[in-house]
């Protein structure tokens, strides 16, 4: 009996380890980071879930409704100076991103102030701080990972959301 109970006590100890673990999850987290020229930073906290031989935009992820922007945990969005993300200004601080996405019309980035929540459900449109309208344009490859980058810009950074065959992107500036 007593081995039972030590070996119960193992896969429960096991098992919190695992959960504790983020990378084990099966949306596995991930960050990405641009600085700007002054030294100033700005983050993205996320986590990636896969196709898995689904069909992502309009059936996965619904057109027209709120998203989550990855899965888990709300996906943050950290600046250390003010920011221009298109021709919106976002002040310095912490933030919970969301994506709208659609068929026949512009995707926008949905930039909430309520902060530290789990992905779903969204939080409601009162916390918007901003909606800001995405580039949409097709990849040459399916990406079966949810992935957003910020890549390197002379004037900033452009945010990138790729998945299935999509890929949903703004310019980033510091907001002088």
């Amino acid at each position: 009996m007593k081995a039972l109970i030590c070996t119960a006590l193992m896969l429960l100890s096991t098992f919190a380890v695992a959960q504790k673990d983020k990378s084990k999850r099966p949306s596995p987290p991930a960050s990405t980071q641009c600085a700007f020229a002054d030294g100033s930073k700005l983050s993205i906290d996320y986590s990636r879930p896969s196709m898995k031989g689904r069909k992502v935009y309009g059936e996965l992820v619904p057109f027209n409704e709120e998203w989550r922007l990855g899965a888990n945990e709300a996906t943050t969005f950290v600046v250390d100076s003010d920011v221009k993300v298109g021709s919106t200004t976002v002040p310095k601080g912490s933030y919970t991103l969301f994506m709208v996405p659609s068929a026949d019309k512009t995707w926008q980035l949905v930039i909430s102030k309520k902060t530290g929540e789990w992905g779903i459900p969204f939080p409601g449109k009162e916390f918007d701080f901003a909606r800001v309208d995405l580039q949409k344009s097709s990849l040459s490859a399916p990406v079966e990972l949810f992935t957003i980058t910020l890549s390197k810009e002379a004037d900033g950074c452009s945010l990138n959301i790729d998945w299935e065959t999509t890929r949903a992107s703004v310019k980033i500036a510091e907001s002088k």
